[in-house]
C-alpha cells in the first residue's frame, strides 16, 4: 500500500519514512502540501496521506481542504501531523477534513496502529467498491461499472487519438439450456463462458455483463483488425468448451455470437453509438447463422 509522506522537516520525514518501510509500506516523499498536491494528480497516486500541518508553498490544512474537494473514486486517509496539541487545534484540523491527528514528537507504536486503521478503512471501502461494481454470478463488472469504465476509455482514446473497439457476446439458444437442464446449469454455463471471454482478452482488456447471456468487452488499443482477431480467439474457444454437469456424466456444449466495432475517433462516436452498433453486429451474425463474428460495416 502507498503512503505519501508531505513534511518539510528533515529528522520528521526520515522518521516517518524509516517506521513506513519497516512496516512494508510503500513511501512517496514530499516535502511540502504543493508537492503532495501535484503527486496526487497523478494515475495510482496513494491513498493514505500523513502531512506535516506547518509547511510552506501550501499547509497541511490547505492540502487536505483540496483534498477533500477532488473528485476521486477511491478514499484518500488523511493523518495531519503536528505539534499543536490543544483541542481547539485538533477540532481546526479535523474540520479541514483530515481523518487523525498526530501530535509530535509522535510514537512510534501510536504512528503505527494509526496508519492501521487507515489501511483497513480504505481497504473496506476497497471490498465495497468491488460488491457494487461487480456482476455477483459472473465476478465480471456489473452494467453501471462497465459503463463507467469504458466511457474513461473513449474519452481517454478522443484524448490521445488512440484506438478503442468493443465486443458484445450473446450466447446462442441460451434459453433452451435453462430450459432443457434448469437455471443452475445456467448459471454454470454463464460462468465458465465468462471464464472464457476473460482468458482469451488480453490483460488491458476488460469484460462487462451487458444483461442476461450477453457480454461485453472493452478493448483498449486495439484496431479493428486486432479485435475481430481477439473475437475469433473467444468464439473458438467457447466453441470447443465442453461443460461437465454436476453430478451427472452428461455434458453442455454451447457457441456464441459476437458483433465486433471500433471507435469512429473522426467522427467522435458516443458510447451510445458504438454499442447500438456492436448490437448491429452482434445480431448480423445470428442472422448469417450463429456462431459467428460479424463487424460493424460487413455486409
Amino acid at each position: 500500500m502507498k503512503v505519501l509522506i508531505a513534511e518539510d522537516n528533515l529528522v520528521s520525514r526520515r522518521l516517518l519514512e524509516t517506521f513506513l518501510r519497516k512496516w512494508g509500506y510503500d513511501i512517496v516523499i514530499t516535502s511540502n502540501g504543493r508537492e503532495a498536491w501535484e503527486v496526487l494528480q497523478e494515475p495510482e497516486a496513494p491513498n493514505l496521506v500523513i502531512s506535516d500541518w506547518m509547511m510552506p508553498d501550501m499547509d497541511g490544512l490547505e492540502l487536505c481542504r483540496r483534498i477533500r474537494e477532488m473528485e476521486r473514486a477511491e478514499y484518500i486517509y488523511f493523518i495531519i501531523l503536528t505539534s499543536k496539541g490543544k483541542k481547539e487545534d485538533v477540532i481546526t484540523g479535523l474540520e479541514a477534513g483530515a481523518d487523525d491527528y498526530l501530535i509530535k514528537p509522535f510514537n512510534q507504536d501510536e504512528l503505527k496502529y494509526r496508519v492501521k486503521i487507515g489501511e483497513r478503512i480504505i481497504e473496506l471501502e476497497r471490498r465495497i467498491l468491488r460488491l457494487a461494481s461487480t456482476d455477483s454470478l459472473t465476478e465480471v463488472l456489473n452494467r453501471r461499472a462497465f459503463m463507467e469504465r469504458m466511457e474513461q476509455e473513449i474519452n481517454r482514446s478522443f484524448r490521445e487519438n488512440s484506438p478503442l473497439s468493443l465486443i458484445l457476446a450473446d450466447i446462442d439458444h441460451f434459453k433452451s439450456v435453462n430450459d432443457r437442464h434448469g437455471h443452475q446449469v445456467g448459471d454454470l454455463v454463464l460462468q465458465r463462458f465468462v471464464s472464457k471471454l476473460t482468458e482469451s482478452s488480453r490483460p488491458y482488456d476488460f469484460v462487462g455483463r451487458y444483461g442476461g447471456e450477453e457480454f461485453v468487452i472493452c478493448l483498449p488499443g486495439a484496431t479493428g483488425t486486432e479485435s475481430r482477431t481477439v473475437a475469433e480467439r473467444m468464439r473458438k474457444s467457447v466453441e470447443e468448451m465442453k461443460i461437465m454437469l454436476p453430478e451427472s456424466s452428461q455434458s453442455v456444449r454451447i457457441t456464441a455470437s459476437f458483433g465486433v466495432v471500433t471507435l469512429r475517433l473522426e467522427l467522435e462516436d458516443s458510447m451510445d453509438s458504438l454499442i447500438g452498433r456492436a448490437d448491429d453486429a452482434m445480431y448480423m451474425a445470428k442472422r448469417e447463422g450463429r456462431n459467428r463474428v460479424c463487424a460493424a460495416g460487413e455486409e
